[in-house]
C-alpha cells in the first residue's frame, strides 16, 4: 500500500516545477530508465522546471544528487494504478507536461496523468495504442511507418522514432565524432548495467582473464556483486573496478575494445565510435543487439538469458578476434558513429519545453 504521508507532505517548491519526469531506478530494474530520463533534464535550459516523480526513495535519491527536485510517491514501481490517486495532490495547481518511462504503464495511469498536462511516453516496443500527447522511441531499429500504422487514420500522437532520439548525457554530445586508433588493443572495457544480480560482469572476467591487457569493470550503483569485483580485483593486477563513475565518455574513450549489454551503453559507444562486442540479457535488449551486430556496427555474442554458456564462450572468441582485427575494428566503429550524433536529448528537451509552453 502506498504511504498518503508522502505526498501530503509536498512542498510548493515541489509542485511548482511545469515539466514532471516520472521514472525509476533500484536494485531490481537498474539505473537505465532514471539515466536517461536525466539527460533529457539536463538539457533542460532551466533546472527549475523539472520535477521527478519516483516511486521510492531509490530513484528519487538519485536524482535529488543530480540537483534535481524529487518526490517519492511512496507506491510500488510495479503497480502505478497505486498513484492514481495521488496524482491531485502531487500535479497541484497549472497543467504540466509529463515524460513517463516505465515498463509498468498501464493505459489507465496515462489517462488519469493527461488530466494534469500533455504526456510523452518514452517506450522501447510499439504495439500499443496509448492515450498520449507524444511516443518517443529511440531505438534504431523503430520504425516511424509502423506506429503510424499502428496508431490508423485516428487522432496522432506526436511521433519521436528513431536513433536521432537517443538520449545520451551531455558528455557524449561534446564527444560524438571522436574514433579511437585502430591500434593495439591495450584497455577493454567490461559493462553489463547498473544491477548486474547474476553478476554476469564476473563471469565474463574470468572468461578473458589471460587476455593481455588492462580490463576496466564497471560497477553500476545497484550491483550487488561488487564486493566480489573488488575481490577479483585485488588478485588479479591488470583489473581495475570502477564505482559512481560520472564520465563515462572519458573512461570509454580510454579503452580500446568494450564487452557490453545492450541498451543505452551501445548507443554511447556507438557515438564515441569505440568498437565493441554486445550481448543481450533481458528480451528488450534482443532487437538492439541483433541489429548492430547484422549492420556489422558491433560484434553480438547472443542472448545470455536464453544461453548463457554459449554466449560466454562467443564473448571470449570475439574479444580474441576484435583484439586481432585492427581494420576491422575500424571499418565497424566508423559505421557505428554514423548511427548516433549524441544529441537526441537535446531534441527530446525541447519538445517537452515547447509542450510545457504550450500547457500553460
Amino acid at each position: 500500500m502506498y504511504e498518503e504521508s508522502k505526498v501530503s507532505k509536498i512542498t510548493a517548491a515541489e509542485k511548482n516545477p511545469d515539466i514532471v519526469i516520472r521514472a525509476d531506478g533500484n536494485a531490481e530494474i537498474g539505473a537505465g530508465h532514471l539515466m536517461r530520463c536525466l539527460a533529457i533534464a539536463d538539457e533542460i535550459r532551466e533546472r527549475e522546471r523539472v520535477v521527478f516523480w519516483c516511486a521510492d526513495e531509490s530513484g528519487a535519491t538519485q536524482a535529488r544528487a543530480r540537483g534535481y527536485k524529487a518526490l517519492a510517491l511512496g507506491t510500488d514501481y510495479r503497480r502505478m494504478a497505486q498513484e492514481v490517486p495521488l496524482l491531485e495532490k502531487a500535479a497541484g495547481e497549472g497543467r504540466k507536461a509529463f515524460l513517463v518511462d516505465s515498463y509498468y504503464i498501464d493505459a489507465g495511469y496515462l489517462q488519469a496523468l493527461r488530466a494534469y498536462g500533455s504526456v510523452y511516453l518514452l517506450e522501447d516496443v510499439p504495439g500499443h495504442i496509448w492515450p498520449v500527447d507524444g511516443v518517443i522511441n529511440y531505438n534504431a531499429f523503430a520504425r516511424e511507418e509502423d506506429y503510424r500504422r499502428i496508431y490508423g487514420r485516428g487522432t496522432f500522437p506526436r511521433l519521436y522514432i528513431g536513433p536521432a532520439y537517443v538520449p545520451l548525457r551531455r558528455q557524449f554530445s561534446e564527444s560524438a565524432g571522436s574514433m579511437p586508433q585502430a591500434g593495439p588493443v591495450e584497455r577493454v572495457l567490461v559493462t553489463t548495467g547498473g544491477g548486474d544480480s547474476g553478476n554476469i560482469a564476473g563471469k565474463i572476467l574470468e572468461k578473458i582473464e589471460d587476455i593481455d591487457c588492462e580490463i576496466h569493470v564497471v560497477s553500476g550503483p545497484y550491483n550487488p556483486n561488487g564486493g566480489w569485483l573488488d575481490g577479483y580485483a585485488s588478485t588479479h593486477p591488470r583489473v581495475k573496478v570502477h564505482r559512481q563513475v560520472t564520465d563515462m565518455a572519458g573512461l570509454m574513450r580510454g579503452c580500446d575494445l568494450a564487452v557490453t549489454a545492450g541498451g543505452t551503453t551501445v548507443y554511447e559507444l556507438c557515438a564515441l565510435g569505440v568498437p565493441f562486442v554486445c550481448f543481450s540479457y533481458a528480451e528488450n535488449q534482443e532487437a538492439l543487439t541483433a541489429y548492430v551486430g547484422q549492420g556489422d556496427m558491433g560484434w553480438n555474442a547472443g542472448e545470455f538469458h536464453h544461453d548463457p554458456k554459449g554466449t560466454l564462450e562467443r564473448i571470449d572468441s570475439l574479444v580474441r578476434q576484435a583484439m586481432a582485427r585492427p581494420g576491422l575494428r575500424r571499418r565497424m566503429s566508423a559505421r557505428a558513429k554514423v548511427l548516433v550524433d549524441g544529441r537526441g536529448a537535446k531534441r527530446l528537451a525541447e519538445a517537452l519545453e515547447a509542450a510545457a509552453y504550450m500547457d500553460q
